[in-house]
């Protein structure tokens, strides 16, 4: 997984509160397994009209905000069913940071699973930010996992909180997996005592 660790970049302004996991990646696209590919359907029904051309008025589809790796949103960011999909698509497109004042349990969960850092900020911070980015790709929004800080273009900082170990795992790129792997010495040294005294099993 990539590590997470600052980030410079475009901000995408979405207004909106309970965008839930349909909004972000539809059913219809839930039939693969690979994280890869899901980029281009992220916010389909939004972002394209019925002859799937696109909307221009929709964020995402404005030259400003087309390289957005980060994310402004309302509360209750991922809210609805728990698929994993939706991280997926979010950075397959190539966001890499979502703010928000309050997200689903299960989605905040799994972004960390798969290197998006999803940030929660009072309303007030969320509005401010959001003005920011309103600016345009010259209003560029600084994310600093180690010092957990925000920082408009104006160079306004805020802090925001994290869990140690959730935030351990993102700056060392480390998914379920790679955590895991950290201890496959340990696990080695288990099996081979584990096979020397029950030999049978």
């Amino acid at each position: 997984m990539e590590k997470f660790e600052k980030i410079t970049g475009v901000a995408a302004p979405m207004p909106l509160v309970n965008i839930d996991t349909d909004m972000i990646i539809p059913k219809q696209f839930l039939k693969t397994i690979k994280r890869t590919g899901l980029g281009v359907n992220l916010f389909y029904e939004m972002r394209y009209d019925m002859d799937g051309k696109e909307i221009p008025e929709f964020v995402l589809n404005q030259p400003a905000y087309r390289n957005a790796e980060i994310l402004i949103a309302g509360e209750n960011f991922g809210c609805g069913s728990s698929r994993e999909h939706a991280p997926w698509a979010l950075k397959d497109f190539g966001i890499r940071c979502v703010i928000a004042p309050s997200y689903a349990d299960i989605f905040y969960n799994n972004c960390f699973k798969n290197g998006i850092l999803p940030i929660a900020l009072p309303q007030e911070q969320v509005e401010a930010l959001m003005e920011d980015a309103g600016r345009g790709e010259n209003a560029r929004i600084t994310v600093d996992l180690e010092n957990q800080t925000v920082s408009a273009s104006d160079g306004t900082a805020f802090s925001f909180e994290i869990d140690p170990h959730l935030k351990h795992c993102l700056l060392e790129g480390l998914d379920d997996i790679g955590q895991t792997l950290q201890k496959v010495a340990a696990i080695d040294s288990f099996e081979t005592g584990y096979r020397a005294r029950m030999p049978w099993m």
